[in-house]
C-alpha cells in the first residue's frame, strides 16, 4: 500500500463534502498540472491519503482510500488530464496543522515541506506513521 495527500481549498471542496459524499466517494477532479496527474496515476486500489485543508486552515483533517484508479477526469474533454476517485475513511481526531509538521525535523524533506504548491503528492511510510500520531491516529 502507498500513501498520498490531497489537498483542497475548503471554499472549494471540503471534508464535510467529501463525507458527504459517503461510499461513493466522489472524483478529484480539476487537476490541471502534469506532476500531480502523474502522481494520481501511481495510485491502487485500497490505498490511503491525507485530506488537507489549503488556503487558510493548511492542516491535515482526514484520511481517504482510493476507489477507482485513474480515469480520464470528466471535468474535461482534454484527453491529458486524468483522475482517481476517493472516498472518507476517517477523520484526524487532532488536525495536523502545517505549522506543526514543518516544526518535526523528521518531516523537513517531506513534499508538503519542500513543495507546498503541489495539489496531490506522495507520503513517505514514515512520515504517514508519524502524522498519523500526531493527529492522535
Amino acid at each position: 500500500m502507498a500513501y498520498w495527500l490531497f489537498k483542497s481549498e475548503p471554499s472549494t471542496w471540503s471534508w464535510d463534502d467529501q463525507v458527504a459524499k459517503g461510499a461513493a466517494g466522489e472524483e478529484w477532479d480539476g487537476v490541471r498540472n502534469y506532476q500531480a496527474r502523474n502522481v494520481m496515476r501511481e495510485m491502487k486500489l485500497g490505498d490511503l491519503g491525507f485530506f488537507y485543508h489549503s488556503q487558510k486552515d493548511k492542516e491535515v483533517v482526514g484520511i481517504v482510500e482510493v476507489i477507482a484508479e485513474a480515469h480520464p477526469d470528466s471535468t474535461t474533454d482534454d484527453p491529458r488530464w486524468e483522475c482517481v476517485d476517493i472516498k472518507a475513511v476517517q477523520p484526524v481526531p487532532e488536525p495536523v496543522t502545517l505549522a506543526a509538521i514543518k516544526a518535526e525535523p523528521k518531516l523537513a524533506e517531506m513534499v508538503l515541506v519542500k513543495n507546498t504548491r503541489l495539489s496531490v503528492q506522495p507520503v513517505r511510510d514514515d512520515e504517514w506513521a508519524l502524522i498519523c500520531k500526531m493527529g492522535g491516529l
